[in-house]
Parts: structure tokens; sequence; C-alpha cells
């Protein structure tokens, strides 16, 4: 009789959950176990990256008149419809649950839909009522939206909701400068909403690149977004979600918005899953703390993703799902590199960003910046006030790309092949060795040839 009913035990189906035990029962022959007491694939694909890029396209198109009429289209800007595009979006999105399902049962994977939490370091109690056994237990659920600390908070939205709506509102109020609350700002008015954003610091997008993020919130405002900085709400009052909200602002002034949406963070969802009783620490805001290899304060249970609060990335996630298995599996420890990654933010236009910002080089050792500014060839045709910029940050020792920050549209395509170069170690030699794709906006990537300044 075996020791236990399950090589392995994951509590989350999430993306980082589903490669990690698919794989362990797949590759490495494992008796695995899942359990998701929600929906299959986790936040990127049930309510974050995906249903979020695909609101983002959709909001692109409210453009797409004014541009196309200097190219001699005669396009007219019809209406939108948010219950046509929230009903095809349910149906993408079930159809993604439905592959991640059919990926673990044909692995061989035992999938529970029930809440799972650790009763001890090799048990698992389900709120179905079983309890199931393991040798090893991974927790891989993922994190969760919050709201501020503020009397009637439970009458703004969060990103869970966004989703979900029966319509959009007329007008709304995102708090928050971070990528989600920029983000949705940037989708919600390409839909036709009228958007005010407050965010309590300087500048939005706090450490990303200055010169990146100011050249974000320019465009915002200049496509009409009422972004205001060192603003925050100080009050809101109302009778439920989906009427009228009364908000007083920090500068004493009253204002009506459809609807508040809370962009105000994330908290690992490490709550009531009996962590801190089997023996595993918890860290602060309720991060499970992990070493190198993913393993936490109990030899037997393994941590990944969003729940360890290290990088926040589905691919990272999954990277962490792939070490977990080599070194639990194939007796192989194996760490994940979370030394530059790119990364993008789905604003308009997008940003895309990997390795060191201006700021923390300048800070690191001496550098020089490579840097331009200007319009882009498509819209600028067409007499738009659209500006990108391409920048290199570089150390004037090693002459490696330290930094490379790119806003523009489709910046999040380019900075994935950028990160390549900066991976290897590329030097501005190596970039200005490389030959432009011209016309292009990314050619200047590779055509810099004399600093903006020196630090």
């Amino acid at each position: 009789m075996a020791e236990y009913d399950y090589d392995l035990f994951v509590i989350g189906g999430g993306s980082g959950g589903v490669r990690a035990a698919r794989v362990a029962a797949g590759d490495a022959g494992a008796k695995v176990a899942l359990a998701e007491e929600d929906r299959y694939g986790g936040t990127c694909v049930i309510r974050g990256c995906v249903p979020k890029k695909l609101m983002v396209f959709a909001s692109e198109f409210a453009d797409t008149a004014a541009v196309s009429a200097a190219y001699g289209w005669d396009i007219k800007k019809g209406d939108f419809s948010w219950p046509t595009l929230r009903g095809n979006i349910e149906n993408e999105l079930d159809r993604l649950e439905g592959i991640y399902r059919r990926l673990l049962k044909n692995s061989g994977v035992e999938s529970f839909d029930a809440r799972a939490r650790l009763k001890d370091a090799h048990t698992v109690e389900l709120s179905t009522g079983e309890t199931k056994t393991a040798k090893t237990i991974l927790v891989a659920t993922g994190g969760r939206p919050t709201r501020p600390d503020i009397e009637n908070a439970e009458l703004g939205i969060v990103s869970d909701d966004i989703f979900h709506l029966d319509a959009l509102p007329k007008s709304i109020l995102v708090i928050g400068g971070g990528y989600i609350a920029c983000e949705f700002a940037c989708i919600l008015h390409g839909l036709g909403v009228k958007v005010t954003q407050y965010y309590r610091g300087d500048q939005i997008l706090r450490g990303f690149d200055d010169e990146a993020r100011g050249l974000v919130a320019d465009q915002m405002r200049e496509r009409g977004i009422d972004l205001q900085v060192n603003t925050n709400i100080a009050s809101m009052n109302g009778t439920k979600i989906g009427e009228p909200v009364n908000v007083t602002d920090t500068h004493g002034k009253d204002h009506v918005f459809d609807m508040v949406f809370f962009a105000t963070g994330r908290a690992p969802n490490s709550n009531e899953l009996g962590l801190e009783e089997a023996g595993v620490v918890l860290g602060r805001g309720g991060k499970v703390e992990v070493d190198a290899t993913s393993k936490t304060a109990v030899d037997s249970v393994y941590a990944i993703g969003d729940v360890t609060d290290r990088v926040n990335l589905t691919p990272v996630a999954i990277r962490e799902g792939m070490a977990f298995v080599q070194t639990v599996f194939h007796d192989n420890p194996t760490e994940v590199d979370h030394d530059l990654i790119p990364s993008a933010i789905f604003t308009q236009p997008e940003m895309g960003t990997v390795g060191l910002s201006e700021e923390d080089a300048r800070a690191q050792e001496p550098i020089e910046v490579y840097a331009t500014d200007f319009k882009p060839m498509r819209t600028s045709f067409a007499g738009q006030p659209d500006r990108v910029l391409m920048k290199l940050v570089v150390s004037k020792a090693t002459r490696k790309v330290l930094g490379c920050h790119i806003v523009a549209p489709n910046a999040g395509e380019m900075i994935q092949l950028a990160g390549i170069a900066l991976k290897m170690g590329a030097t501005k030699e190596d970039f200005d060795r490389t030959v432009a794709v011209h016309p292009t906006m990314s050619e200047e990537i590779v055509t810099m040839k004399t600093p903006v300044r020196t630090a």
C-alpha cells in the first residue's frame, strides 16, 4: 500500500499550477492531483491577461475611422456593443478553460473542483469533506485585487468585476497609478467611457523609467483621459454598485461618477489555506516565503507564482512550475532567473521595458543614454498627435545595454526581441552593427549614434 495518495497535490489551477501538474504527471510519471475552487486558467486566462488584451484590441478600433480617412478610406464610426464583446470574450474563455481541463486529463492528473487547504505537511483537506495525502504539496493559488481601507469601498469595482458588467458606465473614476489602472483607463476610454484617473503620487507607473512613463501620461491626457496626479479619493457615498457614486477628492472637491474602479493593488491568495498552521512562513502582505527553488519552510510544501509575490507575471509562474518539477521529480535543483524579464504595459500607446530604468542604472554606475522621441509615420500622416519613444541605457564601462524602453504601438511585440539581446549581454556596438529595417519605428533602436545625456 502506498504511503501517500499522490506524489504531488497542486492547490490552484492557474497557469503555473496547471503546467507543474501536467509536466510532473506526463513527463515525470508522477501521480498527481490538482484542486481549483473557481475556473481553470486562473487570473491570466479568466480574469486578467487574456480578457484584458481582447478588450485592448477592441478599444483600439475607436481611432480607425479618423486615421483611415487620411489614407483614402471612407469608414464611418459606428456604435460599440459591449454585450457583443462581453459575450465573445466569455465564449473564448470557455474555450480556453476547456483546453486547460483537457491538458490535465490527458496528462493523467486527477482534478477536483473544490477549495483545498493544508491540514498538515502532507495532507490536503477539500471543501467536499475529503482529505488527500501527498508526498509533496505545491501551492499555486495566485493573487487577488484589493480595495483600499476606506468607508463604502464596497461601492467600487475591482479588476475581477470589469469583465462581468451588464453595461459600461458613461463615466468612471479609476483609482491607482499602476499598470492595471493605466491599462483599464485606456481601455475604457477607447470603448467610449468618460474616464477620470486619480493617482496619489507624482507620476503614474512608479518603478518604471521616468521618461517612458512621462510620455505615457502625456499621451493618455492627449487622448482625453482626465489623469490627475497627487490626488486621491477621500470619501465616497452611494447606494450600490451600478448607481452613481458621490466622491470627494483629497483637494476637497466633490464629483459624481457612474462607477468607481479600484486598481490599488493585489494581495497573495494565502489566507485560510492552513499554511501557517502547517509551518509555512508568510511574509509581508501574506506572501508565501520560499527559497530559490520555491521550497517553503516546510520541506514537503512548495509555492510558485503570484502567491509568493516575487515577479507577478504569468510566464514567470510557468517557469517556476517547470523549475519545481526539475527540482522535485528529476533530482535537479533548479532556480528561476528573475533578472532581465521583459514586460509590457498595454496602455495607448503601449510601453515595453526590459532591464534597468535610467534612474536605477545611474544609481548603479556611470551611464550613457540614447533616446529619440518622434511622431510615428502611420498616424503622423493622418495628422494625429501621437508620439513614440525609443531608449537605450548603456554602461560606460562595459558598453552593455542595461535597459531598453519603448513607448509605441506594439511596444510589447518589440520588447520581446530586445529582451533576447539584453539577456545575451549585447553592447551598444552590437546594436550599432545591426542594419535597420526601414521604414519602421523600431529601426531607431539601431540608428541612435550619439548619447543625449551622460551621468
